[in-house]
């Protein structure tokens, strides 16, 4: 191998590493949120985990962040504002990303 293919294939190791760490702080803020709306609905226990489930395979509908926001959105009604949910998004998915790398070191 030449130093040229040494570096392509380092790089695309990283960022196959970078897309899975991704994908799995997404799912853990996913979680995250789906047990925070949980107990705003009231579920403890096996119902809050089989919420925060329904919330991760939300994500799954389209890219992007909008389709777990509607499921949220939806689900909780005039419990929590726009603004809140979106606030959360954005504040589990720092407590994701904190979980998860430090997981892996």
């Amino acid at each position: 191998m030449t130093l040229f293919d040494d570096r392509e294939d380092a790089f695309e190791r990283k960022f196959a590493h970078d897309e899975a760490t991704k994908f799995k702080v997404e799912a853990r803020r996913n979680k995250l949120l789906g047990l925070w709306a949980a107990s705003i609905l009231g579920k403890s226990g096996e119902a809050a985990e089989s919420y925060a489930k329904e919330v991760i395979k939300a994500d799954f509908d389209e890219p992007g962040d909008e389709d777990v926001y509607r499921k949220l959105a939806a689900d909780l009604k005039d419990r929590a504002t726009e603004d809140a949910i979106r606030s959360k998004m954005q504040e589990m998915l720092a407590a994701a990303k904190v979980q998860i790398l430090s997981e892996t070191e």
